[in-house]
Protein backbone atom coordinates (compact mmCIF):
# COMPACT_ATOMS: atom_id res chain seq x y z
CA UNK A 1 0.00 0.00 0.00
CA UNK A 2 2.78 2.32 1.05
CA UNK A 3 4.80 1.57 -2.36
CA UNK A 4 1.30 2.08 -4.14
CA UNK A 5 0.99 5.68 -2.26
CA UNK A 6 4.45 6.80 -2.96
CA UNK A 7 4.10 5.96 -6.88
CA UNK A 8 0.53 8.03 -7.53
CA UNK A 9 2.19 10.60 -5.68
CA UNK A 10 4.74 10.58 -7.81
CA UNK A 11 2.56 10.00 -11.25
CA UNK A 12 0.92 13.46 -9.53
CA UNK A 13 4.12 15.36 -9.16
CA UNK A 14 4.98 14.77 -12.54
CA UNK A 15 1.82 15.90 -13.74
CA UNK A 16 1.94 18.56 -11.98
CA UNK A 17 5.36 19.62 -13.42
CA UNK A 18 3.58 18.92 -16.52
CA UNK A 19 0.97 21.22 -16.09
CA UNK A 20 2.91 24.21 -14.33
CA UNK A 21 5.23 23.48 -16.63
CA UNK A 22 3.26 23.89 -20.38
CA UNK A 23 1.52 26.95 -18.65
CA UNK A 24 5.08 28.57 -17.96
CA UNK A 25 5.98 27.98 -21.46
CA UNK A 26 2.68 28.59 -23.16
CA UNK A 27 4.19 32.17 -24.28
CA UNK A 28 6.30 30.65 -26.94
CA UNK A 29 3.48 29.64 -28.30
CA UNK A 30 0.71 32.61 -29.25
CA UNK A 31 3.63 34.68 -31.46
CA UNK A 32 2.94 31.51 -33.62
CA UNK A 33 -0.12 32.57 -34.40
CA UNK A 34 0.91 36.04 -36.01
CA UNK A 35 -0.61 37.69 -38.28
CA UNK A 36 -3.93 36.65 -36.08
CA UNK A 37 -4.95 39.65 -33.96
CA UNK A 38 -5.44 38.47 -30.34
CA UNK A 39 -9.63 38.93 -30.76
CA UNK A 40 -9.02 36.05 -33.54
CA UNK A 41 -6.99 33.80 -31.23
CA UNK A 42 -8.90 34.22 -28.21
CA UNK A 43 -12.07 32.94 -30.53
CA UNK A 44 -10.59 30.23 -32.02
CA UNK A 45 -9.14 29.09 -28.13
CA UNK A 46 -12.66 28.90 -27.87
CA UNK A 47 -14.24 27.09 -30.62
CA UNK A 48 -11.19 24.80 -30.81
CA UNK A 49 -11.16 24.30 -27.08
CA UNK A 50 -14.94 22.83 -26.80
CA UNK A 51 -14.07 20.47 -29.69
CA UNK A 52 -11.15 18.85 -27.87
CA UNK A 53 -12.96 18.51 -24.71
CA UNK A 54 -16.43 17.28 -26.39
CA UNK A 55 -14.26 14.72 -27.60
CA UNK A 56 -12.53 13.82 -24.57
CA UNK A 57 -15.82 13.37 -22.63
CA UNK A 58 -17.61 11.68 -26.22
CA UNK A 59 -14.30 8.97 -24.96
CA UNK A 60 -14.78 8.56 -20.98
CA UNK A 61 -18.66 8.48 -21.20
CA UNK A 62 -18.55 11.17 -18.74
CA UNK A 63 -21.83 13.20 -19.74
CA UNK A 64 -24.24 12.85 -16.18
CA UNK A 65 -22.74 15.96 -14.97
CA UNK A 66 -24.40 18.07 -18.28
CA UNK A 67 -28.29 16.82 -17.30
CA UNK A 68 -27.73 17.80 -13.46
CA UNK A 69 -26.26 21.22 -14.58
CA UNK A 70 -29.40 22.58 -16.94
CA UNK A 71 -31.57 21.51 -14.00
CA UNK A 72 -29.40 23.92 -11.54
CA UNK A 73 -29.75 27.46 -13.15
CA UNK A 74 -27.86 29.16 -10.02
CA UNK A 75 -25.16 26.97 -10.88
CA UNK A 76 -25.53 27.88 -14.94
CA UNK A 77 -25.07 31.51 -13.99
CA UNK A 78 -22.03 30.72 -12.00
CA UNK A 79 -20.79 29.17 -15.03
CA UNK A 80 -21.07 32.13 -17.18
CA UNK A 81 -19.77 34.43 -14.67
CA UNK A 82 -17.08 32.11 -14.90
CA UNK A 83 -17.15 31.82 -18.93
CA UNK A 84 -16.63 36.04 -18.82
CA UNK A 85 -14.45 36.37 -16.61
CA UNK A 86 -11.75 33.80 -18.21
CA UNK A 87 -12.05 35.08 -21.59
CA UNK A 88 -11.15 38.60 -19.73
CA UNK A 89 -8.05 36.40 -18.58
CA UNK A 90 -7.15 34.82 -21.74
CA UNK A 91 -7.57 37.70 -23.73
CA UNK A 92 -5.68 40.09 -21.92
CA UNK A 93 -2.97 36.99 -21.28
CA UNK A 94 -2.83 37.00 -25.76
CA UNK A 95 -2.59 40.50 -26.07
CA UNK A 96 0.36 40.65 -23.40
CA UNK A 97 2.27 38.32 -24.85
CA UNK A 98 1.80 39.44 -28.75
CA UNK A 99 2.50 43.17 -27.70
CA UNK A 100 6.16 42.05 -25.71
CA UNK A 101 4.56 42.87 -22.09
CA UNK A 102 5.65 39.06 -21.10
CA UNK A 103 7.30 39.75 -17.70
CA UNK A 104 4.03 42.02 -16.85
CA UNK A 105 1.82 38.88 -17.35
CA UNK A 106 3.87 37.09 -15.67
CA UNK A 107 3.40 39.41 -12.50
CA UNK A 108 0.23 38.54 -12.75
CA UNK A 109 0.22 35.77 -11.76
CA UNK A 110 2.91 35.72 -8.85
CA UNK A 111 0.12 38.67 -7.51
CA UNK A 112 -2.59 36.14 -8.40
CA UNK A 113 -1.87 34.31 -4.77
CA UNK A 114 -2.17 38.08 -2.68
CA UNK A 115 -5.16 39.34 -4.89
CA UNK A 116 -6.93 36.12 -4.00
CA UNK A 117 -6.56 36.47 0.20
CA UNK A 118 -7.23 40.19 -0.39
CA UNK A 119 -10.61 39.23 -1.95
CA UNK A 120 -11.22 36.64 0.98
CA UNK A 121 -10.94 39.65 3.36
CA UNK A 122 -13.09 41.66 1.26
CA UNK A 123 -15.87 39.45 0.27
CA UNK A 124 -15.41 36.54 2.36
CA UNK A 125 -15.00 38.65 5.60
CA UNK A 126 -12.04 36.14 6.15
CA UNK A 127 -9.39 36.91 8.87
CA UNK A 128 -5.91 36.90 8.24
CA UNK A 129 -2.96 35.98 10.53
CA UNK A 130 0.00 38.54 10.89
CA UNK A 131 2.38 36.87 8.54
CA UNK A 132 -0.85 37.04 5.98
CA UNK A 133 -1.07 40.64 6.71
CA UNK A 134 2.00 41.10 5.57
CA UNK A 135 2.61 39.37 2.84
CA UNK A 136 -0.43 41.52 1.40
CA UNK A 137 0.76 44.94 2.79
CA UNK A 138 4.54 44.04 1.15
CA UNK A 139 2.54 43.22 -2.09
CA UNK A 140 1.03 46.53 -2.07
CA UNK A 141 4.35 48.50 -1.36
CA UNK A 142 5.35 46.63 -4.84
CA UNK A 143 2.15 47.48 -7.06
CA UNK A 144 3.10 50.97 -6.40
CA UNK A 145 7.08 50.67 -6.80
CA UNK A 146 5.82 49.52 -10.29
CA UNK A 147 3.48 51.84 -10.66
CA UNK A 148 5.88 54.47 -10.11
CA UNK A 149 8.30 52.57 -12.51
CA UNK A 150 6.19 52.42 -15.36
CA UNK A 151 4.84 55.59 -14.88
CA UNK A 152 1.68 53.89 -15.06
CA UNK A 153 -0.88 51.47 -12.92
CA UNK A 154 0.80 47.67 -13.99
CA UNK A 155 -2.97 46.97 -15.44
CA UNK A 156 -1.72 44.20 -17.35
CA UNK A 157 -0.62 42.52 -14.21
CA UNK A 158 -3.23 43.57 -12.23
CA UNK A 159 -6.25 42.37 -14.93
CA UNK A 160 -5.05 39.14 -14.78
CA UNK A 161 -4.45 38.72 -10.98
CA UNK A 162 -7.99 40.11 -10.54
CA UNK A 163 -9.95 38.14 -13.09
CA UNK A 164 -8.05 34.90 -12.32
CA UNK A 165 -8.83 35.10 -9.03
CA UNK A 166 -12.56 36.00 -9.58
CA UNK A 167 -12.47 32.95 -11.55
CA UNK A 168 -10.94 30.37 -9.00
CA UNK A 169 -13.35 32.28 -6.67
CA UNK A 170 -16.58 31.37 -8.81
CA UNK A 171 -15.28 28.12 -9.78
CA UNK A 172 -15.15 26.71 -6.03
CA UNK A 173 -19.18 27.91 -5.74
CA UNK A 174 -19.84 25.90 -9.10
CA UNK A 175 -17.73 22.81 -7.78
CA UNK A 176 -16.96 21.06 -11.47
CA UNK A 177 -14.21 18.54 -12.64
CA UNK A 178 -11.41 20.64 -14.83
CA UNK A 179 -12.51 19.25 -17.73
CA UNK A 180 -16.34 19.34 -17.02
CA UNK A 181 -15.93 23.01 -16.14
CA UNK A 182 -13.97 24.16 -19.55
CA UNK A 183 -16.70 22.11 -21.27
CA UNK A 184 -19.40 23.94 -19.83
CA UNK A 185 -17.55 27.39 -20.14
CA UNK A 186 -16.55 27.19 -23.50
CA UNK A 187 -19.74 26.02 -24.33
CA UNK A 188 -21.22 29.57 -23.46
CA UNK A 189 -18.08 30.81 -25.36
CA UNK A 190 -18.52 28.92 -28.05
CA UNK A 191 -21.24 30.82 -30.30
CA UNK A 192 -20.13 34.52 -29.46
CA UNK A 193 -16.38 32.86 -30.61
CA UNK A 194 -17.86 31.62 -33.72
CA UNK A 195 -20.35 34.52 -34.69
CA UNK A 196 -17.03 36.53 -34.29
CA UNK A 197 -14.90 34.67 -36.63
CA UNK A 198 -17.50 34.60 -39.40
CA UNK A 199 -18.17 37.94 -39.03
CA UNK A 200 -14.16 38.78 -39.62
CA UNK A 201 -14.47 36.44 -42.60
CA UNK A 202 -17.09 38.54 -43.99
CA UNK A 203 -14.94 41.24 -43.30
CA UNK A 204 -11.78 39.74 -45.32
CA UNK A 205 -9.71 39.65 -41.70
CA UNK A 206 -9.83 36.07 -41.06
CA UNK A 207 -6.30 34.38 -40.91
CA UNK A 208 -7.81 30.75 -40.67
CA UNK A 209 -8.07 30.06 -44.45
CA UNK A 210 -5.82 33.06 -45.73
CA UNK A 211 -2.68 32.11 -44.31
CA UNK A 212 -2.00 28.37 -45.48
CA UNK A 213 -2.76 24.90 -43.92
CA UNK A 214 0.13 25.63 -41.28
CA UNK A 215 -1.42 28.42 -39.92
CA UNK A 216 -5.00 27.35 -39.51
CA UNK A 217 -3.42 23.62 -37.53
CA UNK A 218 -1.73 26.17 -35.20
CA UNK A 219 -5.08 27.96 -34.50
CA UNK A 220 -6.71 24.18 -33.88
CA UNK A 221 -4.32 23.84 -31.96
CA UNK A 222 -5.15 26.19 -29.32
CA UNK A 223 -7.98 24.09 -27.98
CA UNK A 224 -5.21 21.36 -27.07
CA UNK A 225 -2.50 23.80 -26.07
CA UNK A 226 -5.95 24.74 -23.32
CA UNK A 227 -7.27 21.41 -22.72
CA UNK A 228 -3.59 19.25 -22.05
CA UNK A 229 -2.06 21.38 -19.26
CA UNK A 230 -6.00 21.18 -17.49
CA UNK A 231 -5.79 17.41 -17.94
CA UNK A 232 -2.46 16.93 -16.26
CA UNK A 233 -3.69 19.51 -13.62
CA UNK A 234 -6.79 17.49 -12.56
CA UNK A 235 -3.95 13.93 -12.62
CA UNK A 236 -1.73 16.42 -10.15
CA UNK A 237 -4.94 17.76 -8.19
CA UNK A 238 -5.98 14.09 -6.55
CA UNK A 239 -2.83 12.53 -6.06
CA UNK A 240 -0.68 14.93 -3.89
CA UNK A 241 -1.54 17.40 -1.35
CA UNK A 242 -3.03 21.41 -2.35
CA UNK A 243 0.09 22.39 -0.38
CA UNK A 244 2.32 20.75 -3.10
CA UNK A 245 0.32 22.27 -5.90
CA UNK A 246 1.31 25.54 -3.90
CA UNK A 247 4.55 25.41 -4.43
CA UNK A 248 4.60 24.05 -8.32
CA UNK A 249 2.16 26.65 -9.25
CA UNK A 250 5.55 28.79 -8.92
CA UNK A 251 6.81 27.36 -11.71
CA UNK A 252 4.82 28.57 -14.98
CA UNK A 253 5.29 32.52 -13.65
CA UNK A 254 9.15 31.88 -13.09
CA UNK A 255 9.04 30.44 -16.98
CA UNK A 256 7.20 33.23 -17.60
CA UNK A 257 9.73 35.65 -16.28
CA UNK A 258 13.04 33.95 -17.43
CA UNK A 259 11.33 33.86 -21.19
CA UNK A 260 10.43 37.68 -20.68
CA UNK A 261 13.78 38.76 -20.06
CA UNK A 262 15.96 36.27 -21.81
CA UNK A 263 14.02 35.15 -24.87
CA UNK A 264 11.93 38.12 -25.57
CA UNK A 265 14.33 40.62 -24.47
CA UNK A 266 12.56 42.62 -22.19
CA UNK A 267 13.99 45.91 -20.23
CA UNK A 268 14.16 44.92 -16.66
CA UNK A 269 15.13 48.72 -14.99
CA UNK A 270 16.18 48.52 -11.72
CA UNK A 271 12.75 49.80 -10.22
CA UNK A 272 11.14 47.12 -11.64
CA UNK A 273 13.64 44.72 -10.51
CA UNK A 274 12.62 46.02 -6.80
CA UNK A 275 8.62 45.73 -6.92
CA UNK A 276 9.50 41.77 -8.28
CA UNK A 277 11.95 41.83 -5.16
CA UNK A 278 8.83 43.08 -3.36
CA UNK A 279 6.47 40.51 -4.48
CA UNK A 280 8.69 37.77 -4.11
CA UNK A 281 9.36 38.84 -0.64
CA UNK A 282 5.68 39.27 0.11
CA UNK A 283 5.21 35.33 -1.46
CA UNK A 284 8.09 33.97 0.29
CA UNK A 285 5.80 35.23 3.38
CA UNK A 286 2.57 33.52 2.34
CA UNK A 287 4.56 30.11 1.36
CA UNK A 288 6.11 30.02 4.47
CA UNK A 289 3.11 30.76 6.63
CA UNK A 290 1.00 28.42 4.50
CA UNK A 291 3.11 25.48 5.19
CA UNK A 292 3.43 26.00 8.93
CA UNK A 293 -0.22 26.19 9.24
CA UNK A 294 -0.50 22.91 7.29
CA UNK A 295 2.00 21.01 9.08
CA UNK A 296 0.81 22.39 12.25
CA UNK A 297 -2.83 21.19 11.01
CA UNK A 298 -1.41 17.75 9.86
CA UNK A 299 -0.18 17.26 13.41
CA UNK A 300 -3.78 17.87 14.82
CA UNK A 301 -5.33 15.74 12.50
CA UNK A 302 -2.90 12.67 12.82
CA UNK A 303 -3.38 12.60 17.01
CA UNK A 304 -7.32 12.78 16.41
CA UNK A 305 -6.56 10.11 14.01
CA UNK A 306 -4.75 8.13 16.71
CA UNK A 307 -7.20 9.13 19.22
CA UNK A 308 -10.11 8.19 17.50
CA UNK A 309 -8.05 4.69 16.73
CA UNK A 310 -8.05 4.25 20.64
CA UNK A 311 -11.96 4.77 20.99
CA UNK A 312 -10.90 8.22 23.13
CA UNK A 313 -13.26 11.42 21.62
CA UNK A 314 -11.26 13.25 19.19
CA UNK A 315 -10.50 16.68 20.52
CA UNK A 316 -12.09 19.45 18.36
CA UNK A 317 -9.28 22.06 17.81
CA UNK A 318 -9.68 25.38 15.73
CA UNK A 319 -6.02 25.22 14.47
CA UNK A 320 -7.75 24.97 10.86
CA UNK A 321 -9.86 27.78 10.89
CA UNK A 322 -12.44 28.05 8.09
CA UNK A 323 -10.65 31.11 7.43
CA UNK A 324 -7.99 29.08 5.64
CA UNK A 325 -10.39 27.80 3.38
CA UNK A 326 -9.89 30.49 0.34
CA UNK A 327 -10.66 30.93 -3.16
CA UNK A 328 -7.17 30.45 -4.71
CA UNK A 329 -7.77 30.57 -8.44
CA UNK A 330 -7.86 27.01 -8.85
CA UNK A 331 -10.78 25.65 -11.24
CA UNK A 332 -12.85 22.99 -9.23
CA UNK A 333 -11.49 19.82 -9.90
CA UNK A 334 -14.10 17.97 -7.87
CA UNK A 335 -13.84 17.19 -4.23
CA UNK A 336 -11.09 15.79 -2.63
CA UNK A 337 -10.65 12.03 -1.58
CA UNK A 338 -11.41 11.55 1.39
CA UNK A 339 -9.20 11.08 4.13
CA UNK A 340 -8.43 7.44 5.14
CA UNK A 341 -4.48 7.38 5.91
CA UNK A 342 -1.81 9.59 7.29
CA UNK A 343 -1.34 10.60 3.80
CA UNK A 344 -4.67 11.36 2.45
CA UNK A 345 -5.40 13.09 6.45
CA UNK A 346 -2.23 15.79 5.23
CA UNK A 347 -4.26 15.92 1.68
CA UNK A 348 -7.15 16.75 4.13
CA UNK A 349 -5.24 19.69 6.29
CA UNK A 350 -3.39 21.23 2.99
CA UNK A 351 -6.69 21.62 1.35
CA UNK A 352 -7.77 23.64 4.62
CA UNK A 353 -4.44 25.59 4.85
CA UNK A 354 -2.54 25.59 1.68
CA UNK A 355 -5.40 26.43 -0.96
CA UNK A 356 -4.26 29.85 -1.39
CA UNK A 357 -0.81 28.88 -3.39
CA UNK A 358 -2.33 25.96 -5.31
CA UNK A 359 -4.19 27.56 -9.22
CA UNK A 360 -4.86 25.94 -11.86
CA UNK A 361 -6.07 26.99 -15.13
CA UNK A 362 -3.60 29.17 -16.15
CA UNK A 363 -3.15 31.30 -19.40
Amino acid sequence: MAGSSRSEQRIGLLNGFAAYGMWGLVPLFWPLLKPAGAGEILAHRMVWSLAFVAVALLVVRRWAWAGELLRQPRRLGLIAVAAAVITVNWGVYIWAVNSGHVVEASLGYFINPLVTIAMGVLLLKERLRPVQWAAVGTGFAAVVVLTVGYGRPPWISLCLAFSFATYGLVKKKVNLGGVESLAAETAIQFLPALAYLLWLGTQGEATFTTEGAGHAALLAATGVVTAIPLVCFGAAAIRVPLSTLGLLQYLAPVFQFLLGIFYFGEAMPPERWAGFALVWLALTLLTWDALRSAHRTARTLRAQLDRAGTGVPPVKDGTARKSDIVASGVPATGPAEPAESAESAESAESAESGQRDAPAAKP
